[in-house]
């Protein structure tokens, strides 16, 4: 007697064989559809392939500890840096450290080798390696800035951390290395002279290293070619030691203020890392959001050829049917195709990006990450989840088709007439609320400035965009009957296979939804940013700055002059002055010197985002709150020292203000640019001195004041040079102010810093004004993006258009329709997919923006500092992209269909 088996196990049992028999179908399938399971694979591991290039070029790139250590210290037992005098507390890496007493004395010079050896013992060998800042050098089109380092190549500790491609190491003061990026750049060979920008020393290139951690443009400078280090700057020194490093000497450096960076870490520092790290949240969830979208095209690309699948397995489905199959296994059927073929495109997929990451490698190394990887690996948990993604995207793909082919008429599949299922109101209402609540979540993520939430309401408000195009697609077939005889077959063949049209239309508005909103966000973006720019100086005007202060000689005006004159079109120029105290001698201190605005006319409220609602209110009414210069620029003021010369070059004051303030300046008085400080006729300016340890005021006095009216530029106290005296400054050039006609470029630039190289380094601000962000071209590439996968889902729902629809072909040859008739069918079955889901997603595109900015702007209306408003701006340069879209698809439809209409004889 057969013992009884239990539901569980034999309900498990029949679920197993269904799904067996029905990826057996699936494969079967997939070998006699070749060409669209060629163009679901196509689809399904493109982005599979890109993704799984970029996480596997990322997972080389991120060094493990071990790899980390190795480049850091070559073969060397340990790296140490001498940073206190007093003991102090490190963590196990090195990374970090603070004073074990509470209290650090700081190093008061730099260490030497016999320093350093003394501290490890006898045996033990140590080199130097300093950073040794730019280094700018004279290359065959113009100066370059290279990456400095000081270290002794001929040390085999040193020399580990390199890799030499050809030459020597330097061995004299006047002997550099450079990298291979530094060689092409200065165009120079082994043996060539380099002569630094200001011409007074010149090296000889004796050999070409490579730097693993840095593949730019760098230097190895032999360690007298550089004078010692100071005691705070980037030094480390690179030790051999007879046994290695063990915790006792750690300890022991520690005691004198020295931190260890150890060979050997303990086995909790050398765990990996987690896939997910420590990303924020934020941007986690954002990335899954942008990922999830990414997921919908491609699951909407897709659907329509799982759907023309179904319509032409109608009868075998209805022959499964007929054999006793009921709803659930006819959906087992089609979805099988979604597993066979994503699992085909997901293996696909990774197995050419990861072999496209291992062979581009020198590449990303080179040019993107500028940093050579660590070993050849790949990322096992992200290609598992992409892999899961993949067959994720294509079950999703077939999803509606399974619903479909459940719920298709039996003997209508077996007699293969075609009966679609009439449109269900619960989808239109269904999708009409996801659109609503989409667009409100999205207005509630733009108020409250959350990626996260916008993203979300878009995603929710396209699959209720996806859920009304059917409906949408009958009703404009029902408005076909007044058309011609191709466009009324192209709208009647969309409403009869809504199952396919409708995922292109909707894959093609959503990319066009999403580059037309991110383009007028961006274009709105960039004119609000010009509308609330405020100018450093005058637009044209060039603030000259010296990067080496009192450095001698020092150019004459009229030197400067000459030079501006020749080099930037100058029409004017003037010395800037800054007041220095004089008893500051020590680097460390210095003297602030400003004035005080009176306590009656202080803004009460601070600026921040502590204020309640009806606070924000106060301060926007609020007279004393209305300087939108100090909301811009903040507090702070420049104070200067001028006679009048640079005041009008600096502020832009008309030649009446210019003239006044120049009469208060010679009489030993002060101008300011903020009405706020005048009272009386008077300016309080106060001068504090700022110690280690103290600060006091010195100095404070009435002067009498003068207010520049419309000047542009930060808040400004400029000083006479006998109210400078009355406070007990002395005055210091520090540049020059020129006015040009229109702002030069950076040829000009560089020639003038060049021929002024004599004197020093200098670098220049120049005013370009408010001029709009010029974002055409990333408005374009968004636009161009948009425009290929319209082109492609056109072309694809073309293409399963006229494989389905041979037959009316024949039907149409037969009755006498003209050649023509053909392609001019296939250009209208493009036009309806490309130009209704580009109309759809301009409109939906438009409206997002809309609704983003309109939030964004009743949040600003409340804010304090007040805040420039959005403008609601169409982005014309992307829109007039995506409007041509469509004809290109039409036109590429109508090139590669062939005019000739089909014959087929049937044989009884």
């Amino acid at each position: 007697m057969t013992p009884p088996v239990s539901v569980g196990r034999r309900r498990c049992a029949e679920l197993t064989g269904s799904w067996r028999a029905a990826l057996r179908i699936a494969r079967r399938e997939s070998r006699r559809a070749r060409r669209r399971t060629a163009l679901v694979l196509a689809m399904i591991a493109l982005p599979v392939l890109v993704l799984a290039f970029f996480a596997t070029s990322y997972d080389m790139s991120e060094l493990t500890p071990q790899e980390r250590l190795d480049r850091r210290l070559g073969v060397a037992d340990a790296e140490l840096r001498w940073v206190a005098e007093t003991p102090l507390i490190q963590d196990e890496w090195g990374d970090s450290w603070y004073p074990r007493d509470g209290t650090q004395s700081a190093v008061g010079r730099p260490a030497t080798a016999a320093e350093v050896t003394a501290l490890l013992g006898s045996g033990s060998r140590v080199t130097e390696v300093r950073a040794g800042g730019p280094v700018q050098v004279r290359g065959p089109r113009g100066d370059e800035t290279l990456d400095g380092r000081v270290l002794d190549l001929t040390d085999p500790l040193a020399r580990s951390l390199v890799r030499f491609r050809s030459g020597r190491a330097p061995q004299q003061p006047g002997e550099i290395a450079v990298s291979p990026t530094a060689l092409r750049r200065l165009d120079v060979r082994l043996g060539d002279a380099v002569a630094t920008a200001d011409r007074t020393r010149t090296y000889t290139v004796v050999g070409v290293v490579e730097f693993p951690d840095d593949l730019g443009p760098v230097v190895a400078l032999h360690p007298t070619a550089v004078g010692r280090a100071d005691p705070q700057s980037d030094t480390r020194w690179l030790v051999d030691v007879p046994g290695g490093v063990d915790t006792a000497m750690v300890s022991r450096l520690n005691d004198h203020g020295v931190v260890v960076v150890p060979r050997h870490l303990p086995a909790s520092a050398m765990s990996s890392r987690s896939w997910i790290g420590y990303a924020d949240t934020t941007d986690l969830s954002t990335g899954v959001l942008i990922a999830g979208l990414g997921l919908l095209e491609v699951v909407l690309l897709v659907g329509p050829a799982f759907a023309v699948g179904v319509r032409r397995r109608r009868r075998d489905l209805a022959l499964v049917a007929v054999a006793g199959g009921d709803a659930a296994q006819l959906r087992r059927v089609v979805l099988a195709d979604g597993v066979v073929l994503g699992v085909l495109g997901a293996a696909t997929g990774l197995l050419l990006g990861v072999g496209a990451a291992f062979a581009g490698r020198p590449l990303m190394e080179q040019y993107v990450f500028s940093a050579r990887f660590g070993g050849y690996r790949c990322w096992p948990s992200a290609l598992v989840v992409l892999g899961g993604v993949a067959v994720l995207a294509g079950v999703l793909a077939a999803l509606a088709p399974a619903w479909t082919a459940a719920r298709q008429d039996v003997i209508a599949g077996l007699a293969g007439r075609r009966t679609p299922p009439p449109p269900r109101a619960r989808a239109l209402a269904l999708g009409l609320t996801l659109v609503v609540g989409g667009a409100a979540l999205a207005a509630f993520g733009a108020s409250r400035t959350s990626p996260a939430v916008i993203l979300t309401g878009l995603i929710l408000g396209e699959l209720g965009l996806v859920c009304c195009t059917p409906t949408l697609i009958g009703v404009l077939a029902r408005l076909g009957r007044l058309l011609p005889l191709a466009p009324r077959i192209a709208l009647r063949d969309a409403s009869r296979n809504r199952a396919a049209a409708a995922p292109a239309i909707c894959a093609v508005m959503a990319a066009v939804a999403s580059s037309v909103a991110l383009g007028g966000y961006l274009t709105s973006d960039g004119v609000r940013d010009a509308r609330a720019y405020r100018p450093m100086l005058p637009t044209g005007h060039v603030r000259i700055n010296p990067e080496e202060p009192r450095r001698q000689p020092e150019p004459t005006l009229a030197q400067v002059d000459a030079v501006a004159r020749a080099r930037l079109g100058a029409t004017a120029i003037a010395p800037v002055r800054l007041p220095l105290c004089s008893s500051t001698d020590d680097p460390a201190d210095y003297c602030s010197v400003g004035p005080e605005i009176p306590p009656e006319r202080i803004c009460p409220f601070p600026p921040g985002d502590g204020l309640s609602a009806t606070q924000r209110r106060q301060a926007r009414a609020d007279p004393r709150c209305q300087d939108r210069a100090a909301d811009y620029f903040g507090n702070g003021v420049e104070t200067l020292v001028d006679d009048g010369s640079a005041l009008p070059l600096l502020t832009g004051a008309d030649a009446a203000a210019t003239s006044a303030a120049t009469a208060v300046l010679r009489a030993g008085g002060v101008v300011v640019t903020d009405p706020r400080y005048l009272h009386d006729g008077r300016v309080t300016v106060q001068v504090n001195e700022v110690r280690i340890g103290r600060d006091e005021a010195t100095a404070r006095q009435d002067l009498p004041g003068y207010v520049l009216p419309r000047t542009v530029g930060l808040p400004r106290l400029l000083l006479s040079a006998s109210a400078a005296r009355q406070l007990g400054l002395s005055t210091v050039e520090a540049g020059w102010v020129v006015d040009t006609p229109a702002p030069p470029s950076q040829r000009r630039q560089d020639r003038f810093a060049d021929d002024l190289r004599a004197f020093g380094t200098y670098s220049l601000q120049v005013e370009h004004g408010a001029a709009p962000r010029d974002d055409s071209p990333l408005l374009l590439l968004l636009a161009a993006a948009a425009g290929l996968i319209t082109v492609g889902a056109a072309g694809i729902a073309t293409a399963l258009a006229a494989a389905e629809g041979r037959a009316e072909l024949s039907t149409l040859a037969a009755v006498g329709a003209a050649p023509a008739v053909r392609r001019l069918l296939a250009i209208c079955q493009a036009g309806v997919i490309a130009g209704l889901g580009s109309v759809l997603g301009i409109v939906a595109g438009l409206g997002t923006a809309a609704i983003v900015l309109f939030s964004a702007n009743r949040e600003y209306a409340t804010a304090w500092p007040v805040r420039e408003p959005y403008p609601y701006l169409v982005p014309w340069p992307a829109l007039g992209v995506l409007v041509l879209v469509p004809v290109v698809a039409m036109l590429g439809a109508g090139l590669f269909t062939r005019s000739g209409l089909p014959i087929e004889r049937r044989l009884d």
